[in-house]
């Protein structure tokens, strides 16, 4: 399969079963595959979510979002509970190119894409379990 550095934007070709260590990005290094959520920017995003080959989910955040600082840890702790997406962040105030290409309108939202194209959507904070329901759900439909 291949997944997106989240750091460089490089596209890594890694073997479908799990390899025994964690792979890392062949041109910076940095780990593919970690079950914290990866860090995106204006530079990064657009190749990530199109290049990489399991779906990601995105969580378009603020600083000053108090329901987005009340998600954090429920968005790291469903990263943890669904290995097989990849999440991910994007700071609005620092990216304002990718939140203009997903035409975000509040936050905290959350897109999951699969191969760039966008499965749903949702505005608002949700807890670890909803999230990862939300997800499975999504995932599961045919279409």
């Amino acid at each position: 399969m291949h997944v997106g550095c989240p750091a460089c934007g490089t596209i890594n070709r890694v073997p479908d079963e799990r390899p025994s260590g964690e792979p890392v990005c062949g041109r910076c290094g940095a780990e593919l595959m970690a079950a914290t959520p990866a860090s995106l920017s204006d530079a990064t995003f657009e190749r990530y979510i199109t290049r990489t080959d399991p779906p990601v989910l995105v969580d378009f955040w603020a600083s000053w979002c108090g329901p987005c600082k009340m998600m954090a840890p429920h968005f790291d702790d469903a990263a943890a509970k669904l290995p097989d997406v990849r999440f991910a962040k994007l700071d609005i105030d620092a990216n304002p190119q990718a939140v203009a290409a997903s035409a975000i309108r509040s936050v905290p939202t959350l897109i999951l894409y699969r191969a760039g194209k966008e499965l749903a959507r949702h505005s608002g904070a949700m807890v670890a379990g909803d999230l990862v329901r939300w997800v499975r759900k999504y995932l599961t439909q045919k279409g």
